[in-house]
């Protein structure tokens, strides 16, 4: 016996991805995400798997992946296996870039941290010079 897949609607993932209905809307229509299956009353019904793209999909945009190169990722996934070399070199690509802008992030965050310390030090050193306020 085949298991019940759970079916969502469009809020509810919306809701689970955070997401807006328009742009779960938006990604359908550019082909990001498969066109999803319709309930009876013709109101879009999600599955786990759908759920799951969709975050990886999240994933990759807050990485700073193009809609663009998501669409002609998500094109080569529904080519199938043939297509696995090819989204590895995507995903190689995009892994390179994401490691490069840690690196910078890290960069920019020992400058912070610095200023952080240094400000920390003048503070303290203030705080010590004031005479106390007596009554």
């Amino acid at each position: 016996m085949k298991q019940q897949v759970n079916q969502l609607t469009i809020q509810e993932v919306a809701e689970a991805t955070g997401l807006s209905v328009h742009t779960l809307r938006y990604y359908e229509k550019v082909g990001l995400i498969h066109t999803i299956g319709r309930a009876d009353n013709s109101h879009r019904r999600y599955t786990d798997d759908d759920i799951g793209w969709i975050d990886f999909l999240n994933k990759l945009r807050a990485t700073g992946m193009s809609i663009q190169q998501m669409q002609a990722y998500a094109t080569l996934q529904r080519q199938g296996d043939e297509t696995l070399p090819d989204r590895l070199a995507m995903l190689r690509q995009h892994q390179q870039m994401v490691e490069a802008n840690i690196a910078e992030l890290q960069r920019h965050l020992e400058v912070i941290c610095y200023k952080v310390g240094y400000y920390q030090q003048l503070v303290t050193e203030m705080a010590e010079k004031e005479p106390a306020f007596s009554q």
